[in-house]
């Protein structure tokens, strides 16, 4: 009854069909208005499907099962081994559909109006339904090659998207940046893959996943290095998480990839390609179970750090959507740290559950914060908060929409933010004490990043316009609005009854002594930066040159950039790749040059004895027969 959901994935690609090769024919309104309605069929069909699935015919007995909608052979290697195209249905991925569609559709919607008039509109709208096929062909993969293929798809709509303004040399930098980290994750990711379908035999989600199952076994015995190789395989496998959502050290191009668009920074950061990685890690869980402590030790650690990191060096950014990428990245790192703590059943899954609920709820209010600051730059033409104060009064929508995905990053209740972050807290302070105080203080940096964002921009100092300063048009605030709705009432879902690591529903309820303390980190995060920020002062000024050498370093975002273009360029250029040029140029090259040379010596010299005159071959013919004469005369005579 499922196979239907083939579509949801089908159209998106349709979509850039269309747009793409054929959308110069019509005016460029009529690309965003085809776009846009392509993305509400898919997000109508992922809503019944998951009406479907979760209300209907998705539960046998108590377990949420896996049902494969739709499935083909692509490439068969071997009896076992096949590369199969299809449509997995089990909790996480029709959730994702939810998620993916919804953002999606919002971001169409908003694109009509913010990128009208702009030069490739057509283009733009082709490239974000790629985008979207790309991110639903992923989530619903029956096999881990299918998730790879459709991965990599991924990142070539991320580099066409984030390069659109190909005549700035930034934007084609950051895109090129953007590629080429995530292209050393994604090897490590593929070998990843070989390793796990060595040892298993099998590429399918439905074997591998299965905890009961032959396959999660194998490879446990064959060890190197201390660890097994279905350790190393999931260590590999997360690498490739990593790099896509954009975990320390891999973090490098998320920043950057700010040149892109405004709207396709909200549909990068917000619910897709960055919590691609969080995804897999979900997808993969039983086996990164299996694997543990090291491998979940390995996750957790990654993404606690990366959270922590990225929340620090939030605090010190001035370009608005900077502030927003550093805090996706800690965000994302929040769901990693929960995947990390998390067992694995009804009883000890929290840390999935968590994961997934905080993704979920996520999606909503960092795609409205994403959406608000472009209609804040559309409004005041700059990225910078220095440039902004006051706007309050002429961005209303803007302004309460903007505030409440603020106060749902920072955990507040009964917004969506407070109850999943709230299971994160509770995921953490279940594995250890110092877990959760990190927890803490990531929750606290998180409200006074955010609220200091905010009130830079609509409080602070009146700034002076060069013109009066409007609210965005409705095709532009509609779709703010209704994800602020979002952001509000998410998380009120019991999510607990729909999304576990086992698929086994379990209820779930506030552990006052976790919520109260993270809502009051955030409360005192809150007025902190309202303190600072909500009129005129110096505090920040005489804090920030209190902290000296740290702020700075915080600031230039602890100058790993810096520390990646010494190793590429006075290292690895300098030692490694001068002398292979070198060794290239003079060996290689100079050795294939010699043989030339020498041949072409050799065929100049002996050409004359091809040169076509009868009395030159009589003669070579003659002193030839002489010479065999005579040595045939005196071997006779030894």
């Amino acid at each position: 009854m499922f196979t239907y959901t083939v579509w949801i994935v089908l159209i998106p690609f349709f979509l850039f069909i269309l747009i793409g090769f054929f959308g110069h024919k019509f005016k460029p309104l009529v690309s965003g208005v085809v776009g846009t309605s392509g993305l509400f069929a898919s997000m109508a069909l992922s809503y019944y499907t998951a009406y479907q699935y979760f209300f209907v015919v998705g539960k046998t007995g108590d377990v949420f099962g896996k049902i494969i909608g739709y499935n083909t052979v692509w490439l068969k290697l071997t009896e076992k081994l096949h590369i199969d195209l299809g449509v997995l249905l089990d909790p996480i991925s029709v959730m994702m559909l939810i998620v993916i569609t919804t953002v999606s559709f919002m971001v169409h919607l908003y694109s009509i109006g913010y990128m009208q008039g702009e030069k490739g509109y057509m283009r733009f709208f082709s490239m974000l339904s790629l985008f979207s096929f790309s991110m639903l062909g992923l989530v619903v993969a029956t096999n881990i090659f299918q998730m790879y293929i459709f991965w990599e798809l991924v990142g070539v709509s991320s580099y066409l998207l984030i390069g659109f303004y190909y005549t700035r040399d930034t934007a084609v930098a950051a895109s090129k940046k953007a590629f080429i980290v995530t292209r050393f994750a994604d090897l490590g990711f593929l070998i990843g893959i070989l390793l796990l379908s060595f040892n298993t035999g099998t590429f399918d989600f439905l074997t591998l996943t299965d905890p009961n199952g032959v396959a999660i076994t194998q490879g446990s015995g064959i060890m190197f290095l201390g660890l097994s190789t279905m350790t190393w395989s999931m260590i590999f496998i997360f690498m490739g998480g990593a790099g896509k959502s954009a975990m320390f050290p891999l973090h490098i191009w998320l920043p950057d990839a700010m040149e892109g668009p405004t709207p396709v920074s909200a549909l990068i950061h917000a619910a897709t390609m960055v919590v691609a990685g969080v995804y897999l890690v979900a997808r993969m869980f039983p086996i990164f179970h299996f694997s543990a402590p090291v491998a979940l030790d390995v996750v957790m650690c990654v993404g606690a750090f990366s959270s922590i990191f990225a929340a620090v060096i939030a605090c010190t950014q001035y370009d608005i959507k900077r502030v927003l990428a550093y805090s996706t990245m800690s965000q994302i790192g929040l769901m990693m740290f929960a995947l990390g703590v998390s067992g694995y059943g009804a009883e000890e899954g929290l840390g999935f559950m968590a994961s997934m609920f905080h993704l979920f709820t996520h999606a909503f209010f960092k795609a409205l914060l994403f959406l608000a600051a472009g209609a804040i730059i559309h409004a005041v033409h700059s990225n910078y908060m220095n440039d902004m104060g006051g706007l309050r009064k002429h961005l209303p929508i803007t302004h309460i929409t903007f505030l409440i995905a603020c106060l749902s990053i920072a955990g507040i209740p009964p917004l969506a933010g407070f109850f999943s972050k709230d299971e994160i807290l509770a995921a953490g302070h279940e594995k250890s004490m110092m877990l959760f105080i990190l927890g803490l203080i990531i929750s606290a940096l998180t409200a006074f990043y955010m609220f200091r964002l905010y009130f830079s921009i609509f409080w602070g100092k009146q700034q002076q316009y060069h013109h009066t300063p409007h609210e965005a048009p409705k095709v532009m605030t509609i779709p703010l609005i209704l994800l602020a709705l979002g952001a509000v009432f998410a998380g009120f879902i019991p999510f607990s009854s729909f999304v576990t690591s086992d698929g086994k529903p379990f209820a779930s309820h506030i552990d006052f002594a976790v919520a109260i303390p993270a809502v009051l980190v955030g409360v005192l995060g809150a007025l902190t930066a309202m303190m600072f920020y909500m009129k005129e002062t110096n505090i920040p000024e005489t804090i920030s040159r209190s902290l000296g050498g740290f702020y700075r370093a915080a600031f230039r975002k602890f100058y790993i950039d810096e520390i990646y273009l010494f190793i590429t360029k006075k290292i690895l250029f300098n030692y490694v790749s001068r002398p292979v040029a070198w060794f290239d140029r003079h060996i290689v090259d100079g050795s294939m040059n010699g043989i030339s040379y020498v041949t072409n010596e050799v065929s100049t010299r002996i050409k004359g004895m091809q040169s076509g005159q009868l009395q030159q071959y009589a003669w070579i013919f003659v002193s030839g027969a002489i010479g065999l004469a005579l040595a045939f005369i005196y071997l006779w005579t030894l």
